[in-house]
């Protein structure tokens, strides 16, 4: 991986780290990542007891892919912490405003708009062996196994930053009325 790409993916993680600390209730903390063992970043939200551990992907192409060892790190760390009652493994997907392309005749960047997904990967954590994830720049969510491509639907996770984003707009439309 080149050092553009490592630097868009810490990126990412950097501003959903700056995104949940400026929520009221949120606390999170970016963890390293894969050469350390651990998720990407790891939130909580002690007062609703909500804990959620993230792996983050950003790029330039219309796929992302999350590897089965980076799912299975999310479920390590759920397990360890049992007592919050609501524990969420997330997959966190950014799709940069350049879209890489390549044809037969040439190569580059045109433009797109920006799109970011929270995907819920819960319901694989059950699995005997837990697939890779790809999801696709509209948001669709696909496991691959034994080189097999199908479609699975992962619930989407609403961010608190979200959440808090979308009020202000609605408060700030009321105040304009």
């Amino acid at each position: 991986m080149g050092n553009t790409s490592r630097s868009r993916g810490y990126n990412f993680e950097y501003t959903l780290v700056k995104r949940f600390n400026s929520t009221d209730s949120w606390y999170a903390r970016r963890l390293g990542g894969a050469s350390t063992g651990f998720p990407d970043i790891v939130a909580v939200n002690n007062d609703e007891r909500i804990l959620l551990t993230l792996e983050a992907k950003t790029g330039t192409s219309d796929n992302l892919y999350v590897p089965p060892d980076q799912i299975e790190r999310c479920a390590k760390i759920l397990d360890v912490f049992g007592l919050y009652e609501k524990r969420y493994a997330v997959l966190a997907f950014k799709f940069m405003s350049k879209r890489r392309f390549r044809n037969k005749e040439n190569s580059g960047y045109e433009y797109r708009q920006i799109q970011e997904y929270y995907k819920v990967a819960n319901d694989l954590l059950g699995r005997k062996r837990i697939p890779t994830i790809k999801c696709t720049y509209d948001g669709r969510t696909f496991v691959i196994e034994n080189e097999t491509v199908k479609p699975v639907r992962l619930r989407d996770y609403t961010m608190p930053f979200q959440e808090n984003y979308l009020q202000k707009v609605l408060l700030h439309q009321r105040i304009r009325q």
